[in-house]
C-alpha cells in the first residue's frame, strides 16, 4: 500500500484558510470587503510558494482596507486572536513590515504585540536593515520581556543567517552587533528561547568560529540552561570535529575506546529504504570519560565525487572497561536537501572528532 504524501507546506494558506480569514476580518470589521480581499488573494494561488502566499494575505488586505495605517492596525490587533494558526498569523507582522516602516514605534508595539500569535522573526529584519541601532536597542529591550515569544524574537530576529530570509550582513560581519542580546538569554528557563540562542549562535560559528569558542569558553557553563546553548551552538563545529569545541563540552581528549561489530544492514538497498546502523564501542581507559559519538556518510554526487555529512548520534559519559552497545536506523529517501545518487557510500564511525572505523553499503537504482 503506499502511504499518501504530506500536503505541501504552501497548503496552510489554500482557499479555505483564506475564507476563514475573510470572514474573521467581517467579523471585525462589517464593511470590509471579503469578496474583494478573496479575489485578490486567491489569484493565481496555485503557483506561489508559502511566503509568497503569506505576504500575498497582507498584501490583500493593503488591497481592500479603506483607512490609514494606524487604523488598519486597530483592525489587525482585534483580528489577531481570532485566526486558527501560529504560522498564519505571521501575515500580520508582514503587514508591518511592509506598510509601517514610516511609523517606528508603532510598527515595534506592533511585532511586539503580533510576535506573541506568530513569530514576527521575518518582518523585523527590514527595521534592522534600515536602521539597525534604534532596531538593536529595541531588541536588547525585549530580551528582557516577561513573555518568552518577545525574548525569542529578540534572538531570532537578529539571527545573521535565519532560513527563509535575507542575512543580516552587518551582524554576520561583526557578532559582537548582537551579543548583548545573547549576554542576556544565555540561562533563558525558555527551552523556545534557548533554541532561538543555540541558532543564533551556530549561525556565527560559520562566519566566526574563534568568536563563538572564545565567548563560549568565557562562560560558566555550571548553569544546566547556559551549557544547553553551548552543547547545541557548537553543533556544526563539533561536527567538524574541532577540538576547542569538543573541549568545551567536555570532550576535547582523544577517545580511548576500541571499536566493535562494526556493520550496516542491508548492504545494499533501493531509494526510499532504511539503513541500520550498528556497533559497539568499549572502554580503554583507567577512568570515565566523555565521549561525543557521531557517524558521517560519503555521498555521491551527480559528478561521481563524494562529500560527507555528519549526524548526530550520542554524547555519552562511558565507565572505566565499560562497553556500550549504539545503533541507529536511517531512510535513505530524496529531500529538498539531498540528492541521492547510485553507487557505494561509505559509512564512517566519529568519536570526539577522530574516525575510527568504516563500512558501507550500496544504493542502487
Amino acid at each position: 500500500m503506499t502511504t499518501p504524501s504530506a500536503p505541501a507546506l504552501k497548503e496552510i494558506f489554500n482557499r479555505e484558510r483564506l475564507e476563514h480569514i475573510a470572514r474573521e476580518m467581517l467579523a471585525v470589521d462589517p464593511a470590509f470587503d471579503h469578496h474583494g480581499f478573496l479575489d485578490h488573494a486567491t489569484r493565481d494561488l496555485a503557483g506561489l510558494s508559502v511566503m509568497q502566499r503569506l505576504a500575498r494575505v497582507s498584501e490583500s488586505l493593503h488591497a481592500v482596507l479603506p483607512t490609514g495605517y494606524e487604523d488598519n492596525l486597530t483592525r489587525l490587533y482585534a483580528l489577531a486572536p481570532r485566526l486558527d494558526s501560529r504560522f498564519v498569523c505571521m501575515f500580520l507582522p508582514h503587514y508591518v513590515a511592509s506598510y509601517g516602516r514610516h511609523d517606528f514605534p508603532r510598527s515595534m508595539a506592533a511585532l511586539k504585540h503580533f510576535t506573541t500569535f506568530g513569530s514576527s522573526e521575518f518582518a523585523i529584519r527590514p527595521f534592522l536593515a534600515s536602521d539597525l541601532p534604534r532596531t538593536l536597542a529595541v531588541l536588547r529591550e525585549w530580551a528582557g520581556d516577561a513573555n518568552e515569544h518577545v525574548r525569542r524574537l529578540a534572538s531570532e530576529g537578529s539571527r545573521p543567517r535565519l532560513p527563509w530570509s535575507f542575512r543580516l550582513e552587518a551582524i554576520q560581519a561583526d557578532p559582537e552587533l548582537a551579543a548583548p542580546i545573547l549576554e542576556q538569554l544565555k540561562a533563558d528557563p525558555s527551552l523556545y528561547v534557548r533554541k532561538s540562542v543555540a541558532n543564533h549562535l551556530n549561525d556565527i560559528a560559520k562566519d566566526h568560529p574563534d568568536w563563538l569558542l572564545e565567548r563560549l569558553e568565557g562562560w560558566s557553563l555550571e548553569h544546566p540552561h547556559t551549557a544547553w546553548i553551548a552543547r547545541h551552538a557548537l553543533r556544526s563545529l563539533i561536527k567538524q570535529g574541532n577540538r576547542r569545541a569538543l573541549a568545551i563540552i567536555g570532550a576535547g581528549h582523544a577517545p580511548q575506546v576500541r571499536l566493535h561489530g562494526l556493520r550496516v544492514e542491508p548492504a545494499a538497498i533501493r531509494l526510499g529504504e532504511r539503513i541500520n546502523l550498528s556497533f559497539a564501542l568499549e572502554s580503554t581507559a583507567e577512568a570515565s570519560q566523555r565521549l561525543v559519538v557521531d557517524y558521517a556518510i560519503d555521498y555521491i554526487k551527480a559528478s561521481g565525487a563524494t562529500r560527507a555529512k555528519v549526524f548526530k548520534l550520542k554524547t555519552l559519559t562511558l565507565p572505566a572497561g565499560a562497553r556500550e552497545q549504539l545503533g541507529r536506523a536511517q531512510h535513505i529517501r530524496e529531500l529538498t536537501t539531498r540528492r541521492h545518487y547510485p553507487g557505494r557510500h561509505v559509512l564512517h564511525i566519529l568519536v570526539n572528532g577522530e574516525r575510527l572505523g568504516s563500512t558501507a553499503f550500496d544504493i542502487h537504482d
